[in-house]
């Protein structure tokens, strides 16, 4: 036996999830594949006998636990294991299960084909062993609907027999029949009837579909008199059947819910109050029985379809309190989220649209049962990932994955959600902008390629949802994420997966597991791919056609005219060819010789970025108070300018390359195909936004009074002259009063964030989408992390950046001057640390994922001298002399950082 069934024994809760090792190690061996499973299944019969007995309380079997002259009730469960293998050499009595009639199936549930597929009627046995019989072969086909009556011990009518057809042996649970039997066990001090009407329940797909249905009286007393009259429980027993048969057929809306939950809740709390019994064991040993039926069902047979209630079996098993203990997620989670993962599409839909009205807390209590699986599975396996093996290929982790997913979309279900005619307009607005994109690029272009535009998922498809449509779902967004999936997922093998469609399991279609550095790399991938793919087009053209190569968008610029310049190039890229944005982008200054491995292309980026969000300009106001850049309603500068500043963001995603812009969050939401709404006013104008919300809060009778304002506003263009609009109709007439309030605040707010602004961002939009149309941008990222893409982290974390940097040119982590230059830097503020970042890598943006993400690498620059250190920004490599003292090399340094700017940086 091994430790962790020690473990259980000791911790007196012992499961039957699976007989113990030595049940097979000790078998004997015949050489024969078909034997050796029957000796095993014999042993395990003697195994289960032993240690749960037959549940038939006047057995006269010595070596059955049920029996009164039990012999081995003493003995520890190993010992028990080593019992079953010797009771199995010298062909010990089993406890014989014979045959009951035929019963007819209750109208109102469809028996599932795992169950009664190839059944044949079984004939007459004794009522007390009639239904022990475990695992799929009781089917429901074999119970008489007569065998759910509780008749108690001191009944006129009780006999032996009829007292082993109490509730113990009825094929499906109610709160009402499990709470009765639960006092009765523990009035008899004997838990083995529990026990083994758990497993025979739990591992039949048709008695789960019968128990825990609603009835036309849903409420169930909280206190029972278990001494009544035992006609009355017969009456009250029969009465909550009849009901549970007829609310099933009247029950036909498909997603209205036919299980009962409160009080499915209130019976696994009065099963877990439960102390030191086998309970757990016999329901994980049933559920990884019954997680094989309904995998059957699912894959092979269309059940869904032919029976909307079969989702409850997912409903009342993923309800199961202890679903985070060490033993379910050991057993039978792992198989049971397996059979979940054969779910259809509209099965998947039907179910998060149960699990959305569960609440928050709930949800995410099932988000960190599947949390803990797939890192138990994952820490457990550590040694085996690589090699050949990956983490896609484990089927405990992706099906719990693909079960999260179905969490992750209910979470946004019930949320509350833009409104549909939002949804909608946004949809034609979204449109509209492809529509105008492929006008330009076809405008000069012989052969415009069509757009292959990335999937949407086909779950939230199915649903009508999208991440973008909720911004507080039930479980936040950052909570579905996996951290230790992350640091072992190979994301090259996963994206190799993605590109193999539906035949290998890819995180990337499940991206809402990942972290945003971890997607990242996933788009970096799938960019350098297309990078790849246009060079070769390119290769293929000079070949076939004689056309000069162009493998990369090659642009070249005056310092003095840099916006003229990169306008009108990437202007005509657009129109001419625009798949030639999808190419690596290299920059040339023209008059300067440099070979751009980055770094030339992040100071371009950086110069153009600084010279258009000038304010004098013109093309943007900035807001003092949230440090913030927004589109000038008024700019004089043609749709051309924003083409330009939303192609320039599009190729600083696309190439991988950090810039230095300030928008509100607002504007990544935009560009992801979201209107501006209420909630986004303040990153605008935050004194506005008080203004109005004030207006709102105010219930009082002199409203018109303190708030005098039209319909029309005022606002003033860039050189200060007033302008008016009226944001409806006549709007100078209709002053604002306590009933159109609401109406003027969304029309306020909808003239600054959209309509405001609707020509200049359309074109910024445009230019955006030019370059990221065909990227897994849209799929993978929500808005916030489009900003990180962009704008990288604010965070200096310089402890990362130490555990990350590599030496070289003679420098090791124990050299004097290294650990100098740790203790300068680390003492240094947060602008110089700033500088320091843009000094040795031309910009001063943490990429996604911190620091340590740079690669740093500090290398010898010969020995002690009075130079400066110098930089390569397109390798992140720091040049540093081997400074005598700890004093020099902060004074050379902090030098080198504050008159860096084209000095020092090669």
């Amino acid at each position: 036996m091994n430790s962790n069934e020690d473990n259980e024994e000791q911790s007196g809760n012992p499961t039957a999830s699976k007989a113990p090792s030595s049940l097979s190690s000790n078998r004997p061996a015949t050489g024969d594949g078909m034997k050796r499973a029957l000796a095993k299944q014999l042993i395990e019969k003697y195994y289960y006998q032993l240690t749960d007995g037959c549940g038939n309380e006047g057995c006269e079997n010595r070596c059955c636990a049920s029996s009164s002259k039990f012999t081995f009730r003493e003995r520890s469960r190993n010992e028990l294991a080593v019992q079953a293998v010797e009771m199995f050499k010298g062909k010990a009595t089993l406890c014989e299960l014979q045959p009951s009639k035929v019963a007819k199936m209750p109208e109102d549930c469809e028996p599932s084909p795992s169950s009664s597929r190839g059944m044949a009627p079984l004939p007459e046995v004794t009522s007390a062993t009639a239904l022990l019989l475990p695992g799929p072969s009781a089917s429901m086909n074999s119970l008489p609907l007569t065998m759910f009556r509780k008749l108690s011990p001191g009944s006129s009518s009780s006999t032996p027999e009829k007292e082993a057809l109490s509730p113990v042996e009825t094929k499906f649970f109610t709160e009402e029949i499990l709470v009765q039997l639960i006092a009765e066990c523990k009035e008899k001090n004997s838990w083995s009837k529990l026990v083994r009407l758990i497993g025979s329940t739990y591992n039949n797909t048709d008695s789960l579909l019968l128990s825990f249905r609603k009835t036309k009286e849903t409420s169930v007393p909280k206190e029972r008199d278990v001494d009544k009259d035992t006609d009355d429980k017969e009456d009250s027993l029969a009465g909550q059947e009849k009901m549970v048969i007829d609310e099933s057929k009247e029950d036909t809306e498909e997603d209205e819910l036919s299980i009962d939950i409160p009080s499915l809740r209130r019976a696994y709390a009065a099963l877990m109050e439960i102390q030191d019994t086998p309970v757990k064991g016999a329901l994980i040993n049933a559920l990884m029985s019954l997680a094989r039926s309904v995998e059957m069902d699912l894959k092979h047979h269309k059940v869904m379809d032919r029976n909307p209630h079969y989702i409850n079996i997912f409903i009342i098993v993923m309800e199961i309190p202890f679903m985070s203990s060490a033993e379910f997620i050991e057993g039978a989670f792992p198989q049971f989220c397996k059979a979940m993962g054969q779910l259809s599409l509209h099965g998947q839909a039907r179910l998060a649209k149960v699990w959305s009205k569960f609440g928050a807390d709930r949800l995410h209590e099932m988000a960190q049962a599947l949390h803990q699986l797939i890192t138990m599975r994952i820490v457990q396996s550590e040694a085996r990932w690589g090699g050949g093996y990956y983490i896609n290929d484990d089927d405990g982790i992706t099906s719990a994955t693909k079960v999260m997913k179905i969490l992750f979309y209910a979470s946004i279900y019930g949320s509350d959600r833009d409104s549909q005619d939002s949804v909608e307009e946004e949809k034609s607005q979204n449109e509209k902008t492809l529509q105008d994109m492929f006008q330009l690029q076809g405008a000069f272009s012989n052969e415009p390629k069509e757009s292959r535009q990335p999937k949407e998922d086909s779950l939230g498809q199915e649903l009508g949802v999208s991440p973008l449509d909720s911004r507080l779902p039930l479980i936040a967004y950052e909570d579905f994420v996996n951290e230790i999936l992350n640091e072992y997922v190979d994301l090259e093998i996963d994206y190799k997966y993605k590109l193999e469609n539906e035949s290998k399991f890819s995180f990337m279609n499940h991206c809402f597991i990942l972290t945003t550095a971890s997607k990242q790399k996933c788009m970096n991938f799938d960019n350098r791919v297309r990078m790849y793919n246009e060079r070769r087009t390119s290769i293929q053209q000079t070949v076939l056609f004689g056309i000069p190569p162009t493998p990369f968008l090659r642009l070249r610029v005056r310092r003095d005219h840099l916006i003229d310049d990169a306008l009108v190039a990437l202007e005509m890229t657009a129109m001419d060819n625009p798949q030639d944005l999808k190419k690596q982008l290299i920059v040339e200054f023209e008059g300067e010789q440099g070979l751009d491995e980055g770094g030339v292309s992040k100071e371009f980026f950086q110069l153009v970025i600084e010279e258009l969000f000038n304010p004098d300009f013109g093309m943007f106001t900035y807001n003092e108070d949230t440090h913030f850049f927004w589109f000038n309603p008024t700019s004089f500068e043609n749709d051309g300018q924003f083409t330009l500043i939303g192609i320039m963001l599009g190729l600083a995603i696309y190439n991988n390359t950090i810039v230095d812009v300030h928008f509100p969050p607002v504007v990544y939401r935009k560009l992801m195909g979201k209107k501006g709404m209420w909630a986004d006013l303040k990153d605008i104008d935050p004194t506005m936004a008080s203004s109005l919300k004030q207006m709102l809060e105010y219930q009082k009778e002199d409203f018109e009074d303190v708030f005098p304002q039209s319909f029309r506003i005022d606002y003033k263009d860039v050189f200060g002259s007033a302008l008016t609009h009226d944001l409806k109709e006549n709007g100078a007439n209709i002053m604002v009063c306590q009933e159109n309030k609401q109406e003027f605040a969304d029309l306020y707010t909808d003239f600054i964030l959209n309509k405001g602004i609707e020509k200049q961002f359309h074109a910024f939009k445009r230019g955006f989408h030019m370059v990221t149309n065909e990227s897994p941008l849209r799929i993978l990222f929500l808005p916030e992390e489009i900003e990180l893409l962009i704008c990288g982290s604010k965070q200096f974390d310089f402890h990362e950046l130490e555990e990350a940097t590599d030496y070289d040119g003679g420098f090791t982590v124990d050299s004097t001057t290294i650990k100098h230059f740790w203790e300068v830097v680390h003492s240094f503020s947060d602008e110089q640390k700033r500088k320091l970042v843009q000094f040795t890598t031309g910009t001063d943006r943490v990429p996604v994922g911190g620091l340590s993400k740079l690669k740093l690498i500090i290398a010898r620059n010969g020995p002690d001298s009075d130079r400066l250190p110098t930089a390569h920004t397109c390798f992140n490599v720091l040049l540093l002399p081997d400074y005598s003292s700890k004093e020099k090399l902060n004074e050379r340094l902090l030098k080198a950082i504050n008159y860096s700017k084209g000095f020092g940086m090669l």
